[in-house]
């Protein structure tokens, strides 16, 4: 069966794989995602945190969440192995990664990708994503069209 699983540093080369894939395949590596790749260990340090879904020891799927100051984080680096192959580990890293900016003070979930990626988008939304207008001079990415939040309910 699947388990989702925190970044653990024996699974560091499947985020780098994943994601490179992802990205390569997808359009390019930018320097920003590059940066990710390179330091996720130093940005768990200072309160990102990275999912896995694995499977029989192999990853499927993985999900990065990062705090951005005020109450914000972002939804970032989500790859899946075959993108979207109906396992629901893309679901699955997604969810976690919400629950545990939410668990941490996240007021608000930002993300951005790309217009071309339905699946994508209709995943962030099922989990209840919205777009909003782009912000091109917010972030720091060439391919990025798409700009999406999800407001954290006040809690009771």
């Amino acid at each position: 069966h699947m388990e989702i699983i925190p970044y653990d540093p024996k699974y560091r080369a499947d985020f780098v794989r994943l994601n490179t894939e992802w990205l390569t395949k997808l359009y390019y590596i930018e320097s920003y995602d590059q940066y990710s790749m390179d330091h996720v260990e130093e940005l768990i340090a200072k309160g990102s945190m990275v999912y896995f879904a694995v499977e029989n020891g192999k990853v499927l799927a993985t999900c990065m969440t990062e705090p951005l100051g005020d109450g914000i984080w972002e939804i970032c680096k989500l790859a899946a192995a075959g993108q979207y192959t109906g396992t629901g580990a893309g679901s699955a890293v997604l969810k976690a990664c919400m629950d545990y900016s939410i668990a941490h003070g996240a007021k608000k979930l930002c993300l951005i990708t790309i217009s071309g990626l339905k699946p994508a988008i209709h995943l962030y939304k099922k989990f209840g994503f919205v777009e909003i207008p782009y912000r091109k001079d917010v972030w720091h990415s060439e391919k990025a069209d798409v700009e999406m939040e999800y407001i954290v309910p006040e809690q009771k």
